[in-house]
């Protein structure tokens, strides 16, 4: 599903299958019942303190439902519930208004941490990139 986005120019970058297997207990998905995955999110811990929000999707004809929000909802529960003090996302400018509506703020990509840049090398839009780093301070 990662990947079918990524080959669409969503939003979203491509994953090798050892990349989604070293990644997997970071995945959270959604489905109806026991139907197929409709969308997914994952919660990557950088440190103690930092997380990343990466790779949510929700399969088109499941668009505007809530389901992006529920995906984003209990990712933030899961940094809450393990004391992560800040969360990252990197997206673009259109999808910065659904991540400003959880109080997520830009900031200057020199404010996170260079391991954070580590992947971009791997990226298709490198070394060109146009993504925004987006940051939600939960606390301490």
């Amino acid at each position: 599903m990662i990947n079918h986005f990524a080959e669409k120019g969503q939003d979203v970058l491509r994953r090798s299958m050892a990349d989604l297997y070293s990644y997997l207990r970071d995945y959270f998905v959604y489905r109806n019942d026991e139907g197929p995955i409709i969308g997914l999110a994952a919660l990557h811990i950088y440190w103690d303190h930092l997380a990343e929000i990466r790779s949510l999707v929700v399969q088109p004809e499941f668009q505007n439902r809530g389901i992006g929000t529920q995906l984003l909802e209990k990712c933030l529960e899961e940094a809450r519930s393990l004391g992560i003090a800040s969360v990252f996302v990197l997206t673009s400018e259109k999808n910065g208004d659904f991540f400003g509506r959880f109080g997520f703020r830009a900031v200057p990509k020199e404010e996170l941490p260079v391991i954070v840049w580590a992947e971009c090398v791997q990226c298709l839009k490198f070394p060109e990139c146009d993504e925004i780093p987006l940051l939600l301070e939960l606390g301490p």
